[in-house]
C-alpha cells in the first residue's frame, strides 16, 4: 500500500466525513484512504495545535506536510489576522484540505503541493508548523528542519511535534545544531513539542 507521503496514492477512494473540537473550535474534516490519520486528528498534531504561541512578529504562517489540513485549518481559524499555508506532497490530501478549508468557512488559506518546500522557495514565514512524515525517514525530516529554517524571517520559529520511540531525541540534537535556540514547549504521553528559534 502506498505510504500518505506519496504523491498519489494508489488505494481506492472511501471519504469520509466527521467533527472535532481543536482550540475550543469544533471543525468538519473530510478524510480519504492514502492520507494521514484518517479517522480523528492524529495525537502528535492536536499536541502541536494546542501547544502552538502565536509569534511575537508579523507574517504568514505555514504548515508543511498539511496532509488533509487540520494544524493549518485550526491555525487559520483561530488567528484571522495571519494568512496561513499548507504544502504536502499528496495530492489527495491537498484536494481535501481545499474542501475542508470550504466546509469549515475558513478563508486566510491556501494550499500548495510542493515536496518539503522546493516550490514556496520565494516566501518567508514568521511561523513554520510541522508533524514531520516519520515513515519518510531521518533524512527528509532532517532535510525539512533545514529547508524550514532557510523559510523562516528574521526571528521566526519552527515548530515540532515528534514522538520519543520515533525520534525526538535526535530531532532535538539536529535541531539544535541548525538554530540558536530550541525550547521543549510540551511534553505529553511521549510527544514532544519543540518551538526553535
Amino acid at each position: 500500500m502506498d505510504q500518505y507521503f506519496s504523491q498519489s496514492p494508489d488505494v481506492s477512494s472511501n471519504p469520509q466525513t466527521w467533527s472535532y473540537v481543536l482550540r475550543e473550535q469544533t471543525f468538519t474534516f473530510t478524510t480519504d484512504n492514502g492520507v494521514f490519520s484518517k479517522n480523528e486528528v492524529d495525537f502528535g498534531s492536536r499536541v502541536l495545535i494546542e501547544a502552538f504561541r502565536t509569534p511575537d512578529i508579523d507574517g504568514p504562517l505555514l504548515d508543511l506536510g498539511c496532509g488533509y489540513g487540520p494544524i493549518s485549518i485550526a491555525l487559520a481559524a483561530t488567528h484571522a489576522d495571519r494568512s496561513v499555508l499548507g504544502v504536502d506532497v499528496n495530492e489527495r490530501a491537498l484536494s481535501l484540505a481545499e474542501k475542508n478549508a470550504q466546509q469549515n468557512n475558513v478563508v486566510n488559506i491556501s494550499f500548495q503541493e510542493s515536496d518539503i518546500l522546493a516550490n514556496v522557495s520565494d516566501r518567508s514565514f514568521a511561523a513554520i508548523l510541522t508533524n514531520p512524515p516519520i515513515r519518510a525517514g531521518k533524512q527528509v525530516v532532517h532535510q525539512m528542519f533545514a529547508e524550514a529554517k532557510n523559510a523562516l524571517l528574521s526571528n521566526g520559529e519552527l515548530w515540532v511535534v515528534i514522538q520519543k520511540k520515533q525520534g525526538a531525541p535526535s530531532a532535538e540534537k539536529k535541531l539544535s545544531e541548525l538554530f540558536d535556540e530550541v525550547e521543549v514547549v510540551k511534553k505529553e504521553k511521549g510527544y514532544f513539542v519543540f518551538c526553535a528559534k
